[in-house]
């Protein structure tokens, strides 16, 4: 038995937010068709699809998907990582027309990617992260193979790959002349190869970051095609500082050049960059980042001589102070001065750990004191923790600038889907780092949200157990609170089998729990820690056997008679002692501890309550320990016969079942009723549960009707009406919720084995 907690809504008006913001427009929209169906198959691909005899899949739909489709069904693969030897299969033959491919992160042979994707009219592939079975010179040769690819192929990345597995020396990419765009960032890649990519003749962008070349000269031979050139990081680069702005003049339809520094690597060419006055006339974007000793006067002074300037990289740099450089105007700026600069840096950097974090560091500080909700920054924000799971200092950074953006009622006004978004990668944080205590802290204060605990899907198990054993490990009085508020939310979305997983740490808890009534008892202290425990641990033993029997273990019975002993006249603690009591009198091998005489004579002047909630409860009690019978009464027999009695004659006095009660009462299943309605020696007891089954039927029938129907427990209530010596009053209320689940029947139809039924019966 659960009681779904009311939650007064004493929070403010949502505050303030973009209504017209993209990341609010695209977030709160529901998935396109496209992303629902792309999910649906992506999630049981082989179901899909038929094994061919090398065991690799082949979808069973003979129609072509667009290339549209493909494109995007590939992305999703990949973004999941579900790309291997089996699933590309689906993209050999012509049942797939790929044209933008991405296979990041693929764990592929050379000869399924082969087989996969070189037949494809690809015009852009990006391979970066590949397993290492896989080189670059695999995948080179693989797309020379297919002469369309040769001449169209425009943009290629291999990041994070190796050249060669046998032959690091090997040549081969003159046979992609189409080529206009290469990224090879990360790979032990040489001047050699800068010798061959400098002589591709359509060749415009090129990134070679961290790579090993010592020597840039080799790109004055496409000085005249080269308009993006990103060089971060060159750490073999033997060149002297004027050296390489001798090459990087001679570069003169450079649009775009990246010389950024995000490992510390304290090189000057930056800044002397800056005071070179004859340099790159057509510059239109310069990122110098990380870099030293660059100075707000030199970046303005260089922009102001460019007047097709749109970028300028300062993150983690001493400049970006001035107004002209604030990034408010047409000059974007990445930086950590303000809002603008740090969201900017968020979008370019968000691969680059360093930067990440450091930008990170910054929001933190722009965000202490938020009052507007920024739905926009949050994804930022999801889209760097996604990007570097494993960088503690990248997720701490961001599950502190995440509880910023969502603390006090900010929430209110995130998307579902960011919000989701955010608890899924700090679980999986807390799961990667243990021992990260500040980590499990701001997961907990961002889940102390009344919002996110309610409304926001994400894996309630993961955030129980972490909850629980945040319980069982500290004690700081504050921490507790939250984590024990938590608890009594959580439980209710909990499954009673993943209840069952929680056994361990059940265990622990319900001793702490239990500890935390027992000293505000002692103190004789009502407060809100109080009233939660009490309700964690009436929503942690429903429809849990276990955690029934750890209260009974843990003296829990002789703590709650103390309880009702303390607070005589207070209704809503006796409602959650006598709720939790409940689910303990649901366990028939834990019946036989309630029988204490003090607790059954509590009970029976409980029963009498004015206030319906406690005398609801207590008979509830009192109901299922009276349906074992005789033999398993092991009190007194008078005493019994005068239960009967008063719970007959006590649940008549009460209004209908479609009265309201201040405890919103709600099941699990209402399979504990059945045995109750079976009990046709004591109508009390059937009169009990027809009245409690009624009481949640027509308040909310689409929830309980359903599951009376699909728990066949319609059959007890037939067997009741078609007894004859079923009590009048029982029914009465029998017939009640006949009528309701008739009603709720013609609505949402009726099921095909009550079809028949009634046809038999009709015959």
């Amino acid at each position: 038995m659960v009681r779904f907690l009311h939650v007064q809504n004493r929070q403010r008006p949502p505050p303030p937010i973009c209504s017209d913001c993209p990341a609010v427009q695209a977030e709160a929209s529901p998935y396109s068709l496209l992303d629902i169906s792309l999910k649906a198959l992506t999630a049981d691909l082989e179901k899909f699809c038929t094994e061919r005899q090398d065991g690799t899949l082949c979808l069973k739909e003979s129609e072509r998907l667009p290339q549209e489709v493909a494109d995007r069904l590939l992305q999703t693969m990949a973004f999941h990582e579900l790309l291997n030897d089996g699933t590309v299969g689906i993209f050999r033959g012509n049942q797939m027309r790929l044209k933008q491919a991405c296979i990041r992160k693929a764990k592929i042979s050379a000869l399924s990617f082969r087989k996969a994707f070189c037949h494809h009219k690809l015009v852009e592939l990006d391979a970066t992260g590949m397993n290492a079975d896989i080189s670059i010179t695999d995948i080179v040769s693989g797309l020379g193979s297919n002469k369309w690819i040769q001449q169209n192929l425009q943009c290629l990345v291999l990041d994070s790959l190796r050249l060669s597995l046998t032959n690091p020396y090997e040549r081969c990419f003159n046979r992609l002349s189409g080529l206009r765009a290469l990224s090879i960032t990360n790979v032990r890649f040489h001047n050699e190869d800068l010798v061959e990519i400098a002589s591709l003749p359509r060749l415009e962008s090129l990134d070679i970051s961290n790579t090993s070349v010592t020597d840039i000269t080799p790109l004055l031979a496409c000085k005249d095609r080269l308009k993006s050139l990103s060089m971060h990081y060159l750490k073999c680069l033997t060149m002297t500082t004027p050296q390489v702005l001798d090459v990087i003049r001679e570069l003169k339809y450079l649009n775009h050049l990246d010389i950024s520094d995000d490992q510390q690597f304290t090189s000057d060419i930056p800044v002397s960059l800056l005071e070179q006055k004859d340099i790159l006339p057509h510059l239109m974007s310069l990122d110098i980042s990380g870099s030293k000793y660059i100075t707000d006067e030199a970046v303005e002074a260089f922009v102001k001589q460019r007047p097709s300037m749109q970028f300028v990289g300062l993150l983690a740099t001493d400049a970006g102070y001035s107004e002209f450089l604030s990034g408010e105007g047409n000059l974007k700026v990445s930086g950590g001065a303000n809002e603008i600069q740090i969201s900017e840096a968020l979008k370019r950097y968000s691969e680059r750990s360093y930067f990440v974090k450091e930008a990170f560091f910054r929001l933190f500080t722009q965000t202490c004191f938020m009052r507007i909700t920024k739905p926009e920054i949050l994804k930022l924000v999801i889209i760097g923790m996604r990007n570097h799971p494993l960088d503690l200092a990248v997720q701490l950074t961001a599950s502190a600038c995440s509880l910023n953006l969502t603390r006090q009622g900010l929430s209110a006004g995130m998307p579902v889907r960011l919000l989701s978004d955010v608890i899924h990668l700090l679980l999986k944080a807390v799961e990667n780092f243990p021992e990260q205590q500040q980590l499990q802290k701001n997961c907990l204060l961002l889940l102390s949200s009344v919002r996110i605990l309610q409304d926001v899907p994400f894996n309630r198990f993961e955030a129980a157990k972490l909850v629980m054993q945040w319980l069982c490990n500290h004690e700081n009085q504050n921490m507790q609170r939250m984590a024990v508020n938590i608890s009594s939310i959580l439980a209710l979305k909990l499954s009673s089998e993943q209840t069952a997983q929680l056994s361990a740490e059940l265990y622990i808890v319900v001793g702490e729990l239990l500890e935390i009534v027992e000293q505000k008892t002692n103190l004789n202290e009502v407060d809100t820690t109080f009233m939660f425990t009490l309700s964690a641990l009436w929503n942690l033993t429903d429809e849990s056997p276990t955690t029934c029997r750890h209260f009974i273990d843990n003296q829990g019975l002789e703590l709650f008679m103390r309880v009702l002993e303390c607070f005589p006249s207070d209704s809503a603690i006796q409602h959650k002692v006598l709720g939790l009591l409940n689910n303990v009198a649901e366990v028939r091998e834990l019946q036989s501890k309630l029988m204490w005489k003090d607790f059954i004579d509590c009970l029976s002047e409980l029963l009498c309550s004015a206030e319906i909630e406690v005398s609801f409860f207590s008979a509830g009690i009192i109901a299922n320990l009276l349906s074992r019978g005789e033999q398993a009464w092991t009190l007194s027999q008078t005493q019994r016969k005068s239960l009967i009695e008063q719970l007959h004659s006590t649940v008549l006095k009460w209004p209908t079942p479609k009265c309201k009660m201040v405890a919103l009462v709600a099941y699990r299943s209402l399979s504990p009723f059945y045995p109750l309605l079976d009990c046709f020696t004591i109508s009390g007891v059937q009169l009990w549960a027809v009245w409690a089954m009624q009481h949640v039927c027509c308040k909310t029938p689409a929830r309980y009707c359903s599951m009376l129907i699909e728990e066949s427990g319609l059959q007890h209530l037939y067997d009741i009406k078609e007894n004859n010596q079923s009590d009048p009053d029982v029914l009465r209320i029998n017939s009640e919720i006949l009528d309701t689940v008739e009603t709720h029947m013609m609505y949402y139809g009726r099921p095909k084995y009550l079809k028949k039924s009634q046809t038999k019966s009709n015959g």
